[in-house]
């Protein structure tokens, strides 16, 4: 039984093919570069055909002399038109499988209500379309939350857990959803080729328990020992809104979440239980929500991101403490600088920096999560990063050198840029963060600049004065 399966270095996908391979077939992947499958424990016992989707010739090639051919590909990516994207794959692909001849071919696609839908879950159900209207019998498999440490849907979940305590949320929240498990969706995906006959419908796959997304939750934060959590719903909260929060929050860029909230618009509930009934449970059973939550928590840490947050809010605080308290604006030497007009009212400073405090603490801590690899090497640079932070009120304020203190406000803003770059692996939300830090960290630069050059003696001896264009530069 030769099969072929695309999507192979995805999540569902790499873990289809090690259970095919359990099962005796012969596994043939199409991979854009066979690299990627060198991570992979069963790299070594697949056939491997490189090539591209979308490329008909390559599409000939994978699949000649494949009996069944599973599609676990999708365009969501937060680039350009995916729902063109994938229809486009989708109608080479089905064209492809009959010229091949193809006996199954076998799609995995969402839950989904009766009406009008949101942009993702139309994608895939105009996808599952495709293949239902061509002449290879098409088994398309619905399903809602995937539950699996590197599930988009699930990572989402996951983060916005682990990282808010209380939310706001949208109201559609309290919408029904029956989430699966991932080994569940493997053993039904697996089982369509073991069918007598080939089929051509689609099939609801879920868990056994039906919840909302506040439920879903509400059961994480159980699961995994963190405090309760307080989620209030609200009606204002569009999906772009919403997406965008997310991609703040989670690692999720908000390209992807976008449509992924859009989804959760709807109920997501299955109306048949055929396939389960066709092919069995899977061993053990139908796999329960906090079940298939402790399977995926064995792959992490879920306490990492609260210890990271205390840790790098400590050092965050520290450096707030030691610069308010070495910073002193009513001192007779501040007031005898002269200071460009432009200077904000020292009324803005603590705002300011307590906002960019508060970010750099959230994106700090988010960035050395995401970044297994290089988390030694961020989080040095984010405490070299604080010291230059603390040395400028030092410098300026208590040894009176504005010079010197232009060149530590110069260090911190190219440490502050370091540090959005660093970042920027994970996101755009923590990058947005990191870089207004660095932004107003090159302003301060300009004013130290500007404050040095007028008062070439750093201002020691000079008397107070009153003049009305002379302003306090604050903290």
């Amino acid at each position: 039984m030769t099969t072929l399966v695309t999507g192979a270095t995805g999540y569902v996908g790499g873990k289809l093919v090690p259970e095919l391979l359990r099962r005796g077939h012969d596994v043939r992947v199409l991979t854009r570069s066979a690299a990627s499958l060198t991570s992979s424990d069963w790299g070594d016992r697949v056939e491997v055909v490189e090539g591209d989707a979308t490329s008909g010739s390559d599409l000939d090639r994978a699949l000649a002399g494949v009996r069944t051919a599973y599609y676990l590909l999708h365009s969501m990516d937060g680039h350009g038109d995916f729902a063109e994207r994938d229809r486009r794959m989708a109608e080479g692909f089905a064209r492809a499988t009959a010229r091949a001849g193809v006996d199954q071919l076998v799609y995995l696609s969402g839950l989904h209500p009766d009406g009008e839908l949101s942009p993702h879950l139309a994608s895939r159900v105009e996808v599952g379309e495709i293949f239902l209207r061509g002449p290879v019998p098409a088994a398309v498999l619905q399903a809602g939350v995937v539950l699996g440490a590197g599930s988009a849907s699930y990572e989402m979940l996951r983060h916005l857990t682990e990282r808010l305590p209380a939310m706001v949320a949208p109201k559609w929240l309290k919408n029904r959803i029956q989430p699966v498990a991932v080994d569940d969706v493997v053993h039904y995906l697996a089982s369509v080729p073991d069918l007598p006959e080939p089929v051509d419908r689609t099939f609801d796959v879920g868990g056994p328990n039906v919840l909302t997304y506040a439920q879903m939750l509400r059961g994480y934060a159980r699961t995994a020992g963190l405090w309760p959590r307080l989620v209030v719903t609200v009606p204002v909260l569009t999906p772009g809104l919403a997406s965008h929060w997310v991609g703040l929050v989670t690692p999720v860029p908000a390209g992807v979440a976008k449509p992924l909230v859009g989804s959760l618009a709807h109920d997501a509930v299955c109306d048949e239980s055929d396939l389960l009934e066709l092919v069995g449970p899977p061993p053990g059973g139908r796999t329960g929500y906090e079940e298939a939550l402790r399977r995926a928590l064995t792959e992490y840490d879920p306490l990492d991101w609260s210890r990271t947050l205390r840790r790098t809010a400590g050092a965050v605080a520290l450096t707030a403490v030691v610069g308010g308290l070495a910073t002193d604006p009513g001192s007779r030497w501040y007031q005898a600088l002269r200071k460009p007009a432009w200077q904000p009212p020292a009324e803005a400073f603590p705002v300011v920096w307590t906002a960019l405090y508060a970010g750099i603490a959230v994106a700090g801590a988010a960035a050395q999560t995401e970044l297994p690899e290089g988390r030694r090497r961020f989080a040095g640079a984010l405490g070299a990063n604080l010291v230059l932070n603390a040395a400028w009120s030092v410098v300026f304020f208590r040894l009176h050198r504005p010079t010197a203190a232009t060149g530590v406000a110069v260090a911190l803003a190219a440490s502050s840029a370091d540090l959005a770059r660093r970042a920027a692996p994970t996101g755009r939300g923590k990058v947005a963060g990191l870089g207004a830090y660095a932004a107003w960290s090159g302003f301060a630069s300009v004013l130290s600049g500007w404050i040095a050059r007028a008062n070439p003696e750093g201002g020691r001896g000079r008397a107070p004065t009153s003049s009305p264009r002379r302003r306090r530069m604050g903290a």
